[in-house]
């Protein structure tokens, strides 16, 4: 048995489960190659779906309304299961970056104002930044036995 060829025991016989180059498992898109562009292009197109609900439906925010609706609804799809599908070339961190950019232009008082004056006044850090904190909370879990 080669390792690109997999059998699936059926009763007396054997069956050759056939290969495919994306597979989605638990919400997460796992490809051949390991990378991560899949899955980003389907958490930008999830959140992007969800801005556009709030775009809809709330016709003004303000910053204290936006950040909640942000952290509950937006963020979870931006940020959902990234341990296991980790961005790490600059043009997947640049699609998701851009999307939460996005988000931030829905507060109609700051959509002069730069994308890290935005997320200062908002109170919210860049998703890279909370990717690299969650990474070292992990680390120290692991260091300390927690």
């Amino acid at each position: 048995m080669g390792l690109d060829t997999a059998y699936m025991e059926e009763g007396p016989t054997r069956k050759e489960l056939g290969s495919v180059q994306e597979e989605r498992d638990l919400g997460v898109t796992i490809t051949t190659d390991l990378k991560s562009f899949s899955q980003c292009i389907k958490s930008m197109a999830t959140a992007r779906m969800v801005i556009g609900m709030v775009r809809r439906n709330f016709r003004h925010l303000d910053i204290d309304d936006f950040r909640l609706i942000y952290k509950i609804y937006i963020r979870q799809h931006l940020e959902f299961c990234i341990q296991a599908w980790f961005p790490y070339f600059v043009k997947d961190i640049e699609i998701l970056e851009r999307v939460q950019e996005g988000a931030t232009n829905l507060v109609p008082q700051l959509r002069e104002c730069s994308y890290p004056a935005r997320l200062k006044k908002i109170g919210i850090t860049s998703l890279k930044d909370r990717r690299l904190r969650e990474d070292m909370i992990e680390v120290y879990k692991l260091l300390t036995g927690k």
